[in-house]
């Protein structure tokens, strides 16, 4: 952080950079207080859905499994995905203030990008977890014990932190000669890039290939480990087997289709000129819609969830 304290960052007049403007939704601005209502609804909605997996999975002993530990991760890890970009948003919705400070901007983008890569790295992490439950089901207690589940989860974290910040200090060591406009609603890498008045071909390189190797590293494990899922489903003698074990992959199954594509459509390309609008509303998938889906698909979908969710909802009415 100190990096982007000390390191000036110079206009084509010499004067240094202070702050941006984020466009935000341009064509539909007048709309402010209503947007303002539906995107606090949801983030809402959704720090509080994804709150309720923690609790629920750290409270109940029957969920204190790998699977639901890595799933009480991954609800944590998206009310901090969403708490990065939403509160800006709704600011610039309900009161049009549309700045944010170079420093503040550049945080956010780290944040963002940070938490999107150990995102991804957790999803293949939690494929492999289904893999070796329904694959190996008798090595998996050895295996997957909570030593290897806090090492899994640990190397996530670090393994994105250190790809992503040499990134995003990359990306704010450019020169920034004006406008200062970035065409999205947070401090996207890609829009910024875009604004740079420097040689910005190897930082473009640079963010489509961390982009590619995270996604598709991501993805190959994932299509791997559910493709052995899948041929052993299959061969399972009972529909009855077939449908529990099904049904145990089936809400990461959906969570999963839905942030890759948006992710994709995002990241996965070498030039980002001329599809800044497209990624606003892909973006929006992101940052507002997938995370409020997840906790009703994994409540719908998951029994264990759903009966440990209203077990719980039971006692609160009981000590009432």
């Amino acid at each position: 952080m100190m990096l982007w304290k000390e390191m000036p960052v110079e206009m084509g007049n010499g004067t240094t950079v202070q702050e941006f403007t984020l466009e935000g939704f341009p064509a539909i601005q007048h709309l402010g207080k209503v947007l303002f209502l539906v995107h606090l609804l949801a983030y809402l909605a959704s720090i509080t859905g994804n709150a309720v997996i923690v609790t629920i999975i750290c409270a109940d002993s029957r969920l204190q499994t790998p699977m639901y530990f890595f799933l009480s991760i991954f609800s944590f890890f998206e009310c901090c995905f969403i708490s990065a970009v939403i509160p800006k948003l709704l600011v610039i919705f309900l009161l049009g203030r549309q700045t944010i400070s170079f420093l503040a901007c550049f945080i956010q983008a780290f944040v963002f990008v940070y938490l999107g890569a150990a995102g991804f790295l957790l999803i293949a992490v939690m494929s492999v977890d289904r893999y070796m439950a329904i694959c190996k089901p008798l090595h998996y207690p050895t295996i997957m014990n909570l030593k290897t589940c806090f090492l899994l989860v640990t190397a996530c974290f670090t393994l994105a932190f250190t790809l992503i910040t040499s990134l995003v200090v990359k990306v704010s060591q450019l020169s920034f000669c004006g406008p200062h406009v970035i065409p999205h609603f947070f401090c996207d890498l890609g829009a910024l890039i875009h604004l740079s008045c420097s040689d910005t071909r190897s930082v473009e390189m640079l963010v489509f290939v961390l982009a590619l190797l995270i996604l598709l590293t991501s993805l190959i494990i994932t299509v791997i480990a559910y493709s052995n899922i899948v041929v052993t489903i299959v061969r399972l003698p009972s529909a009855k087997e077939r449908q529990k074990a099904f049904s145990t992959c089936s809400s990461h199954l959906i969570v999963l289709s839905m942030i890759y594509g948006s992710c994709v459509f995002i990241y996965v390309k070498p030039k980002q000129t001329n599809k800044l609008d497209s990624n606003r509303e892909a973006a929006l998938v992101n940052t507002v819609v997938t995370p409020l889906l997840n906790p009703v698909i994994y409540t719908l979908r998951n029994k264990q969830v759903h009966q440990a969710l209203r077990e719980t909802m039971c006692r609160m009415k009981i000590s009432r």
